[in-house]
């Protein structure tokens, strides 16, 4: 009984430290970034295939709902950022801007436009997985909340969300090998945060198509190289977004047992994992700054990863998370457009991981 209540004390803790992290000025921050870069246009990096001389236009004509925060998948997990933090404080000062700001770029005009350039034959990859998967999960946010907004904005993003499930349904049986990489092609994430969305919208094909192809690419996968990670430009983890993957697809007890062939372990028995959050050596400079999105990242596969695990490593794996956010929150700071953009949207949902998987 000692030790259960001790227990109790620690995964408290770890729930109450996640919420004080974002208090409700830290989330009028947050979307005060996103509410800047969603409609701020330049810098820009386009990111598509150009087929002649009349493709050449301002990103805006091409992309009138997506066109803000540098690239095209920051501005929408930016819009995915503003819902959820519409719907966690729903009475903040900047309520009425976020809504006005999200009202104007998600009209059906304007995702209209988006879905014709994603059916050009020059960029029906654009964005593959990566965009994709922000995408899905924006349109996840907005299914699952409950205001006459989301059911307006959920409506008007569907054509595109439609499009989306479609490409994936097309692309993944078709991928022989998975991406593993710790920047925006790799194929863990991608597939789950496309999961989740399957799951909550009850898509059964789409659900099962993701399940089969993660046992295809990742169950007979061993002794994953964790010292190697990280690459100087990760914000994700390699190793532990694939792990984060296989918590969601695999039964708990196949999960177990997977993990425990997929990490190695440590000299006292448990499983593996990286302590130490990354260090960033400059985060004016746009590349370096991903080491902050990884230890985000880690975070909220290790809070993933700890919910399927026993007592002992579950603890151990939820004060690494903590660790890992704690570190990047202070790289979060205005007038510093290389992270400004983005890095907002990652501690966002690295805490609701946190909270939700401790609770």
């Amino acid at each position: 009984m000692r030790y259960l209540f001790i227990l109790y004390l620690l995964v408290s803790t770890l729930f109450v430290n996640s919420q004080d992290l974002l208090t409700e000025d830290k989330a009028a921050r947050y979307a005060g970034m996103a509410l800047k870069c969603i409609h701020q246009e330049y810098p820009n990096k386009p990111g598509e295939v150009l087929g002649s001389d009349r493709d050449v236009k301002p990103v805006r004509e091409y992309r009138p709902a997506f066109y803000g925060c540098f690239d095209w998948h920051s501005a929408v997990h930016g819009h995915w950022m503003l819902v959820k933090l519409l719907k966690k404080f729903p009475d903040s000062p900047d309520a009425a801007q976020i809504k006005e700001a999200l009202s104007k770029n998600l009209r059906p005009e304007n995702i209209a436009v988006e879905v014709q350039f994603f059916l050009d034959s020059n960029n029906r990859t654009f964005e593959r997985p990566y965009g994709w998967a922000w995408l899905l999960k924006l349109a996840e946010e907005l299914h699952t909340w409950d205001h006459p907004l989301a059911r307006e904005w959920e409506s008007v993003l569907q054509p595109l969300t439609d499009l989306i499930v479609s490409n994936y349904q097309d692309f993944l049986p078709k991928l022989v090998y998975p991406v593993r990489v710790g920047e925006h092609s790799n194929t863990a994430f991608g597939m789950a945060f496309a999961l989740d969305y399957a799951r909550t919208t009850q898509n059964k094909a789409l659900e099962a198509t993701i399940v089969t192809r993660a046992r295809d690419f990742y169950l007979s996968d061993e002794n994953c190289p964790i010292s190697w990670e990280p690459s100087g430009f990760d914000f994700f983890s390699p190793c532990f977004t694939e792990a984060e993957l296989m918590a969601r697809v695999l039964p708990e007890t196949e999960f177990s047992s997977w993990i425990h062939q997929f990490l190695p372990t440590r000299p006292d028995g448990g499983l593996a994992f990286l302590d130490e959050p990354a260090r960033v050596g400059d985060r004016s400079d746009g590349k370096l700054v991903h080491l902050d999105g990884l230890n985000f990242s880690r975070a909220w596969a290790y809070a993933m990863i700890a919910s399927k695990l026993e007592p002992g490593s579950r603890e151990a794996f939820q004060q690494a998370a903590m660790h890992h956010i704690r570190h990047s929150l202070s790289a979060i700071s205005d007038g510093n457009y290389a992270g400004e953009h983005w890095l907002a949207t990652f501690a966002v949902y690295a805490l609701y991981e946190m909270e939700r998987l401790t609770e």
